[in-house]
């Protein structure tokens, strides 16, 4: 899509749908059935920002993080982007509750032809599938790791 949008709504999209994500989870935490919830003593799951870091190179390092910022929230930063951060990131405000422009950039987004709707549900699946794929190599390094501790314990055990 870089290639797709004109230069004034480049990196401005995952901030729209990030905008209007943080304002449907506050509204859902205003909502009569939350309070009744959290007077039960509820707590709230956080919503979760993941691998915020930046693609664009031509975008600043920590766009993502600095744009993201709210409370109640969790934040996936890549160890590059965090050290960028903590060199020269700077959170002049949150994420503002009501979702900001979020609705104007989505629209100025469908005007630009992007199919807003369709691009979310193709990113949810390539998300999803990395996930699945990180998970399934975490696996596989477990019981590799397994498989070469498992002789020395029995051989340990077996010297007692």
């Amino acid at each position: 899509m870089h290639d797709t949008v004109s230069p004034a709504l480049r990196n401005r999209l995952g901030i729209a749908i990030a905008r209007r994500a943080y304002r449907e989870y506050r509204g859902v935490l205003a909502s009569p059935r939350w309070r009744t919830l959290a007077a039960a003593g509820a707590q709230p799951q956080r919503l979760l920002w993941a691998s915020t870091g930046t693609k664009d190179p031509d975008a600043s390092d920590t766009l993502y993080v600095e744009a993201l910022a709210a409370p109640d929230t969790v934040n996936t930063i890549p160890d590059k982007t965090l050290l960028a951060f903590a060199d020269h990131g700077r959170v002049i405000g949150t994420l503002p509750l009501d979702g900001g422009d979020a609705e104007v950039v989505l629209a100025e987004f469908g005007r630009a032809g992007v199919d807003v709707t369709a691009l979310a549900a193709q990113l949810q699946r390539e998300g999803a599938a990395s996930f699945d794929k990180s998970w399934n190599e975490l696996l596989a390094r477990l019981a590799t790791k397994r498989a070469t501790l498992i002789p020395r314990v029995r051989a340990t055990a077996g010297k007692s």
